[in-house]
């Protein structure tokens, strides 16, 4: 099956990287899943959860955010966030 390339950046550091199955996120507009062969997308995000998941049922990082914006294009996924207030990871490479 096809991975996604996730790239997870705040303001002052790269919070995590690596490649997952799933993506979460909150946008303006709904909470959006990115999959594998997801179309291309550029959303702005509110405040809410990002969740990155490596397989079903493991989270590799679960983070509040105060906002920002997810790209996607070639199953490559990129989350800018302004602040990340929580932290949460079980098979992650945080920085």
């Amino acid at each position: 099956m096809a991975e996604l390339n996730v790239d997870l950046v705040a303001a002052d550091r790269k919070v995590w990287s690596g490649a997952a199955r799933e993506v979460s996120a909150p946008s303006a507009d709904g909470q959006i899943g990115i999959l594998a062969g997801h179309t291309p997308l550029l959303a702005v995000l509110r405040p809410g959860t990002v969740k990155v998941s490596t397989a079903p049922g493991q989270v590799a990082v679960e983070a509040q955010v105060s906002g920002g914006f997810v790209s996607v294009d070639a199953n490559v996924v990129t989350i800018v966030v302004d602040e990340i207030t929580e932290v949460a990871g079980r098979e992650s490479s945080l920085a």
